[in-house]
């Protein structure tokens, strides 16, 4: 399996990156190859950035492509986990690239994952759908089929590709505050991370995301407090989703908290520490 993360336009808060990135760090994903950026990135809309390093020196980064493998704890589970920057350039030929290296590791299914911002209340959970124009994927994993139509990122670029090629495709995404776009969003990454747990089947690493959403979370509600204006607007959209949210309520709903808690049990309690 592989995951899919780009930093942009399909990066809410940066997110997903993050999401991915704690995955990285946490189970210590070993880096298999780069994508060339020299091809795909006008550096003028992504530029390079200068750094100092631990010697004093300065360095070069630039807006490339990772893709590392990892084997998730419990499962022993093999996890393709691709991270970069949306490209400015061929995305074709990006895409192509990508879903090769995927074949060649045995990543025989694409997960993109994704943020975008949206009319949400950030008083409540971040919604996350998870969707595949797949029908093997629909069957097996009870997700519906993606009704976006419109412009579309690198991340639906490159799970239709997958999908031609006769892989496995499904996306997962997170619905960020619009109001406060800004990096970072712990709420919507931890929202991710849990759809990645339950995709996965073992607990993933949370770190201390849970507190950073609480103190997120009071950060803007004291933000909201001071302007009266923005405080009814959240107020409405809290009133809109809850009555959305009434059929959530449901057994099976009740039943997936259930299961992931148990499975957060077994392994001695609590989230996995990530770095």
């Amino acid at each position: 399996m592989m995951l899919a993360s780009f930093e942009g336009w399909n990066d809410a808060g940066s997110s997903a990156s993050t999401a991915l990135k704690m995955i990285a760090d946490a189970w210590d994903a070993r880096e298999m190859r780069e994508i060339d950026p020299d091809s795909y990135h006008d550096f003028q809309v992504n530029r390079p950035v200068v750094q100092r390093t631990p010697d004093g020196s300065r360095a070069l980064t630039w807006p490339s492509t990772t893709i590392s493998v990892t084997v998730t704890p419990q499962t022993g589970r093999r996890l393709v986990l691709a991270r970069g920057t949306e490209p400015s350039l061929r995305w074709r030929a990006y895409c192509n690239e990508l879903l090769d290296a995927a074949e060649d590791l045995d990543a025989g299914t694409i997960v993109c994952v994704g943020a975008l911002l949206a009319d949400v209340p950030h008083t409540r959970p971040i919604p996350v759908q998870t969707s595949s124009d797949d029908p093997r994927v629909q069957a097996l994993l009870g997700v519906e089929d993606g009704d976006y139509e419109g412009p579309t990122g690198i991340v639906g670029v490159l799970a239709q590709m997958a999908l031609d090629r006769g892989l496995h495709s499904l996306s997962i995404w997170a619905a960020v505050p619009h109001y406060v776009a800004q990096p970072p969003s712990p709420k919507a990454t931890l929202a991710l991370l849990t759809a990645l747990e339950e995709l996965l089947g073992e607990p993933v690493p949370t770190g201390d995301l849970v507190e950073d959403s609480r103190a997120w979370q009071d950060g803007v509600n004291e933000l909201a407090e001071e302007d009266p204006e923005v405080a009814e607007y959240v107020r409405q959209l809290e009133e809109a989703k809850d009555t959305a949210d009434l059929p959530e309520a449901s057994g099976e709903a009740i039943a997936r908290e259930f299961e992931r808690f148990l499975r957060r049990r077994d392994t001695g309690g609590g989230p996995i520490s990530g770095s």
